[in-house]
């Protein structure tokens, strides 16, 4: 068998390599390569050069090779052809402009691909020049807006103070629909969660139908009333709001709802009219938000509605209604107030 042969270094060679090995400021690049060459001179093989650096066996061979022709010379990085672009500011400035103003032949969103298009330069250019500005032309992020309700301090401190300080003998219940809570159903079965792997469902569906949930929550008690409905009308709502009238006798009931028609249609104002214990308190426009049982719904999607699937639309109601006296059992309680910073201005 023949012998292996190993790289011959003179001694100030191999002190400069092996300085360079141990240096804290080279680059790691530069590192590597000249540990492919000390381990060469140490009568490494390749394979035993691939096992300890972690490299291919190209790898090796085109450093051993650049050494061979070049010295140390040659484990340095060959001078790039040509000179890298160099853009003006005002041609950033272009670019930073283009990105803020909404594209047109039909498009909504500008791209980082469209953009380096159109300013002639390279999608790279255009994603550094983007970070420098702090721009995400990609991202889009929603945000409440002013209430134009004139009424907006009025109706919002008569809640707040309802969630507060509530009147002696009196129920707060805040009350809303949610609608159109679709029963799916998966075409192929689901594949379950496992090790690094989350649970997986078919973008394919079957459709088994639509519910509405009616539901209130007993504000300073935490307990949910919840009615499943085919429509979500004045009918419907006029009969859960006396389901609420009969299920707290006794009771002042203050109910918090929105402005949706329903809720302020004639049948419903009738009734209201009629009876001395209920009282609706309706949130300012576009002030939803203030009604409390939107914080419980957003947990019923996380629940139960989130990936959830149904075969019947029996079978979405039956869970969501189990759901409900779950809650209610285990974990129904009033919602705390957590903000401690400073007031936001009005």
């Amino acid at each position: 068998m023949a012998k292996r042969k190993s790289l011959v270094l003179t001694k100030e060679k191999l002190t400069e390599l092996e300085f360079i090995a141990r240096s804290g400021k080279a680059e790691k690049r530069m590192v590597e390569r000249v540990q492919i060459i000390l381990l060469w001179h140490a009568g490494k093989s390749f394979v035993e050069t691939r096992k300890e650096l972690g490299v291919s066996e190209v790898i090796i061979s085109k450093w051993r090779q650049r050494f061979v022709n070049n010295g140390l010379e040659g484990l340095k990085d060959a001078p790039r052809s040509g000179k890298p672009p160099v853009f003006s500011a005002a041609k950033k400035a272009s670019v930073i402009e283009m990105a803020t103003r909404k594209p047109g032949k039909g498009y909504t969103n500008w791209s980082q691909r469209r953009i380096a298009k159109h300013a002639g330069m390279s999608q790279t250019k255009v994603q550094q020049i983007l970070k420098q500005a702090d721009l995400k032309p990609h991202k889009i992020e929603y945000w409440c807006g002013k209430s134009t309700d004139v009424e907006f301090e009025s109706k919002m401190i008569n809640i707040v103070g309802l969630y507060m300080n509530p009147p002696e003998n009196a129920m707060v219940l805040c009350v809303d629909e949610k609608t159109q809570i679709q029963a799916l159903d998966r075409t192929q079965p689901i594949l379950p969660l496992k090790e690094k792997a989350p649970r997986r469902l078919t973008a394919t569906y079957k459709r088994n139908g639509t519910v509405s949930l009616l539901a209130a929550l007993s504000v300073h008690h935490g307990e949910i009333t919840a009615k499943t409905v085919d429509k979500n009308n004045a009918e419907n709502f006029l009969l859960f709001l006396k389901e609420l009238y009969r299920k707290y006798p006794r009771k002042q009931l203050h109910v918090i709802v929105d402005n949706l028609t329903v809720h302020k249609h004639k049948i419903v104002e009738q009734w209201i009219d009629s009876k001395k214990r209920i009282t609706l308190h309706f949130t300012p426009t576009y002030s939803s938000w203030l009604n409390q049982i939107e914080i419980w719904f957003n947990i019923l999607t996380k629940d139960v509605l989130k990936g959830g699937i149904w075969k019947s639309r029996k079978q979405l109601i039956d869970q969501i209604m189990k759901y409900v006296g779950t809650y209610n059992e285990q974990r129904a309680k009033p919602f705390k107030w957590t903000y401690t910073g400073q007031p936001l201005a009005i």
